[in-house]
Parts: structure tokens; sequence; C-alpha cells
């Protein structure tokens, strides 16, 4: 699976987000939580000293004065309750009607909510007092309820707002990163333009975190050109040192002593094209055996006229070639590469056509494809199986298309492209040649 930066990053950041909001939401709601209920253990407290207050002394004993209490104890489950006990005698207030507050352990608050008339939740406070030489016992109900329903109620909406913001955050962390990584963007392209041979090098204009990377692959491009170059010219000087030899030793083929001996002076002629030949194609494969120069290209429609104009001089009298590409087709491979290659194909197909030769190159989605055909002889359907097997040679396994279709596999080969000989519509031999993008 492909990993991206941005999705990790936008990933992270949610999941960072959210366990941040979830914290502080519970934090803030747990706050307010114990704030309410310090307030409210502070009106319990003094609601109690209050109906403390409001017992006189009458003439029947100690007597509670209606008067000087709150008048939400009158009211039935008005979520305010108290209940006064002393001397074997207990005043409940008239809001808990036939109701029983629960039972609490020790003096002070409870520390957790106790259920309450009409599903009340209550915060209860128990205290023990003396008035008029007697020992009372005051216990205070508020009910809880409303403010639990308020933090439903917030949670419900500080979720909704929580996930808005989240929303507009990614939105905006998602624009910020891509507006971030957009000289990673353009330095791929850059590369893929490297690979189409669109350009040579990758531009120095890059933040700071990149230039060390963009100087490091130019300086790469520059020495593995340097190197190829160099390798090639020393091929080159190779191959022109192994011919020069090799002519001479052609030359003395001639020589008398060796003509009264007509059996040796083949032998030797045919040892002699064969190690020719054998050098050719094996300074071939090593000219070929690097991947082509960055911005290196085939233009067809610069390279193409010229190349038929060669081949119109060459085999123009009795043929009639012609070409078909599009104006702006770039094969991303080295010019010279593609050149040879086709040079051989239009040889080989002129050689063996009646009248026409025909070259077509498109592009099929990344890939492209060459088609050469002609109108001659052809070659059997078994003769090109047989050729196509691996370890054959096309120059040793069809007669008439010899050492330049080898050559031509060799480009191929190299190129990571297929060959195939089939049935041309004009009657001959088409091949048929598949090169995909340079990687």
């Amino acid at each position: 699976m492909k990993h991206s930066i941005q999705r990790q990053l936008t990933f992270s950041l949610a999941m960072l987000l959210v366990v941040v909001g979830l914290v502080l939401a519970q934090a803030g709601l747990w706050i307010v939580d114990r704030g309410l209920r310090q307030h409210m253990q502070d009106n319990l407290q003094t609601q109690a000293e209050s109906l403390l207050a409001a017992l006189i002394k009458g003439p029947q004993g100690i007597e509670l004065n209606s008067r000087h209490h709150d008048a939400v104890f009158l009211k039935p489950f008005s979520g305010h309750y108290f209940i006064i006990e002393f001397n074997q005698q207990r005043w409940r207030s008239r809001s808990l009607w036939d109701f029983e507050l629960p039972e609490v352990e020790a003096m002070g608050f409870s520390e957790q909510l106790r259920p309450g008339p009409e599903q009340q939740q209550l915060l209860i406070y128990q205290g023990q007092y003396r008035r008029y030489k007697t020992d009372i016992k005051v216990t205070v109900a508020h009910d809880y309820s409303p403010v639990l329903i308020s933090f439903q109620q917030a949670q419900i909406i500080g979720g909704g707002l929580g996930l808005l913001a989240l929303l507009l955050t990614l939105l905006l962390q998602w624009r910020l990163v891509r507006r971030a990584l957009q000289p990673l963007e353009q330095a791929r392209v850059q590369i893929e333009q490297l690979q189409l041979g669109q350009r040579s090098q990758l531009e120095q204009d890059a933040p700071v975190e990149l230039q060390p990377l963009v100087q490091q692959v130019n300086r790469l491009l520059l020495h593995t050109e340097d190197t190829l170059q160099r390798s090639r010219k020393g091929l080159g000087n190779l191959g022109h040192a192994l011919k020069t030899p090799l002519a001479v030793l052609m030359s003395l083929l001639r020589r008398e002593e060796l003509q009264k001996q007509p059996e040796l002076l083949a032998l030797i002629q045919e040892q002699l094209q064969q190690i020719e030949q054998r050098i050719q194609r094996e300074l071939t494969r090593a000219r070929l055996s690097g991947d082509a120069l960055p911005g290196a290209f085939f233009e067809c429609g610069q390279e193409l006229p010229g190349l038929f104009q060669l081949m119109n001089r060459v085999h123009g009298d009795v043929l009639t070639l012609s070409w078909q590409a599009a104006a702006n087709l770039r094969l991303p491979y080295e010019r010279d590469d593609i050149l040879e290659m086709l040079g051989n194909l239009l040889d080989n197909a002129c050689k063996w056509a009646d009248s026409r030769v025909e070259l077509g190159i498109e592009q099929v989605g990344t890939d492209y494809c060459v088609r050469v055909d002609d109108d001659g002889p052809g070659i059997e359907e078994s003769q090109r199986q047989q050729v196509q097997k691996r370890g054959s040679r096309l120059d040793e396994q069809s007669a008439g298309h010899g050492l330049g279709l080898g050559i031509v596999r060799d480009i191929v080969e190299t190129l990571g492209g297929t060959l195939q000989l089939l049935d041309s519509p004009l009657g001959g031999l088409r091949v048929e040649i598949q090169l995909p993008t340079r990687l």
C-alpha cells in the first residue's frame, strides 16, 4: 500500500484534535461540575443554618416558624427538601410529600448523588447543631437533575461545534499541507520530465529543505553523463582499434599462398567474418548497457524526414517509402539508439520489399509502438516462433533478416521492450516493437 505524507499528517492531526478536544471537554465539564456542586453545597449549608434560625421556642417547646424559611419547601417535589430531627421528633418539608430521603452515613455533604422523587438526583447536606440546649440534626437536599440535563445539552452542542471545528481545521490543514508539499510535487514533475527526456537537470530554485537533494541529483546526473560519454568514447576507440587488425587479416586472404588452399581460405574467411560480426554486436551491447541519459529523446518530427531521405537515396529508385507519426511525438530514449534501430529495420525491409515500405510510430497508453511493414515475401510462421526463442539469434534463424534484426533485438531488449514478427497488411512482414516508458 502506498503511503501518503498528506494522508498521514491529516490522520495524525485528526486523532490529536479528537483526543485533545475530548480531554478539554471532559476537563471543562468536570471543572464546571465541581464549581456548581461547591456553590450548591454552600447554599445547602446556608439553608440548613436558615432553618436552624427559624426554630423558636414556644409554649409547647421548640417550634418551626414557617414565615422564616423559603416557600419552595412548601411546593410538592419542588426539588428543595429538608428534615429536622431532635428529641424523637421529626419534621419534614411539605415538598417531600410522602417520599423519604435516602439515609446519609455521615455528617456533611454526600459524595454521590442520591435518588429523589420524580427521578430526581439529590445533592444532600446533613448537619448536627445544638440550639436551646438540644441536639438538632438538619438534613437539606437539592435536586441536581437540571444541571445534569444542561451538561448533556452542552455535550451535544459542544460535540457538534467540535466536529464542525475539526472539519474546518482539517480542511485548512489540507490546504496548508498541500501548499507546503507543492515543491515536492514540482520535483516529481521535473523527475518525470527527466524520464521523458524533456529536461536534463532539476531546477535549483527549491526550498532550503530540498536543495541538498536537488544538488545531489544534479551532480549524479552530470557524473552519469560524463561517465557514459567517456565509456562510449573508449568503446568507439576500441572498435576502431579492433577493426584495423581485422582489415589487415582480411587483406591477407588475397595472398597467393592462401588462394592455393581454397578450403583453408574459406574457413579463415568465415571465422574472420564471425569475429567481425561478434565484435560489432558486443560493442553495440556494451554501448547500450547503460540507461539513456536524462534529457535524451528522439524527436520523430525532426529525425524521421532525414532518415527517410537517406533511405530514399539508397533504395528509393524502385520503392515507395512512407512514415506516419504525430508531429510532436517524442520517444524518451537515446537518439542514436532509436536511429540505429529504425535504420536497421528500414534497411532490412527495403532489401526484401517489392515496392512499398511503411513505418508507423504511435503512443499507446504509456508505451510506444513501432511498426515496420513491407510487401516482400515475409517469414514463415514456424520460423517466426523459432527465432523468438530465448538464446536464438535472428541472424542465424531467418534468412535475409539477418544481422540488422539481431542488432534491433539487442536494442529492444536493452530498452525493456518486446519484438514480434507478424503478417503485414501489405502482404509481407511486419516487425512490431513495444517500448515501455523509461522508469
